[in-house]
């Protein structure tokens, strides 16, 4: 504790610099939590933008395309690029195996564990950011509570109650508490923000699934039809694709 501090001495870095040594750690980490919420908010920001653009354009193109094989692969969005890859790769086993009676519900387990894998990897960062809106009040109040401590034990050891002795300890702890709160109130704030975000980017990679879905469905249709097209005496006999049949789809051949 700094007994007789000047005008100087009482601004928020001299009270800073005359504070207990417990006390200007749990400060110092108060203010590198508050700069971690800050670039997390801006690398977010910016990463989830350019990506919403980016599925937005691959969306477009989902629900333009006639078909599953129409799609070309350099779509804007790796997220839709994966989804549209594990598509054809499912469909391409699919027909060389000569299954494809339950290839749609197969292509849509492959497509869940993508979206799942995906939302983990845009929601890294949100949790930083609650855990620091939530502890950051309580870490202040720890330095409050230590600050006021040592303000007591000087009291003690000088034997006097005057406040220009013990005012300026107690004034760098509550500073700790101010840090504290200013390190908490915006990262709740900030944690709220990129939870729509992460929210609405999920949605809409979820809407790309659903579509490459519907693409696949009609997909499997076309498959079918050409099936019993290929069916001799035009018996509309639905055997699966094998063999040379299977040489038509070129597009899911491995």
């Amino acid at each position: 504790m700094n007994e007789g501090l000047g005008d100087t001495g009482l601004s928020p870095w001299g009270m800073f610099l005359g504070a207990d040594p417990i006390v200007q750690i749990v400060m110092g980490a108060l203010v590198f939590a508050s700069l971690v919420t800050w670039t997390i908010l801006f690398a977010k920001g910016f990463a989830m933008r350019r990506e919403v653009k980016r599925l937005k354009d691959s969306i477009g193109v989902l629900r333009a395309a006639p078909r599953l094989e129409s799609i070309k692969d350099d779509l804007p969005s790796q997220a839709v690029r994966n989804l549209v890859a594990d598509a054809r790769d499912e469909l391409a086993a699919s027909v060389k195996a000569g299954i494809l009676d339950q290839a749609e519900a197969r292509v849509a387990v492959g497509l869940e564990r993508i979206v799942a894998a995906n939302s983990r990897q845009v929601g890294f960062g949100v949790g930083t950011v609650a855990t620091i809106g939530s502890t950051a009040p309580f870490v202040g109040l720890f330095g409050t509570v230590w600050g006021i401590m040592n303000s007591f034990v000087g009291i003690a050891k000088t034997h006097t109650t005057n406040l220009a002795v013990v005012a300026p300890g107690i004034a760098e702890a509550l500073l700790a508490t101010a840090c504290g709160l200013v390190a908490a109130i915006p990262a709740v704030i900030i944690y709220n923000h990129l939870t729509r975000d992460v929210g609405r980017y999920k949605a809409m990679v979820g809407d790309a699934s659903a579509m490459v879905i519907r693409l696949t469905s009609r997909e499997l249709e076309l498959l079918a039809r050409e099936r019993r097209a290929g069916a001799p005496n035009g018996s509309g006999e639905t055997s699966l694709i094998t063999g040379a049949d299977a040489d038509r789809v070129p597009v899911f051949q491995d």
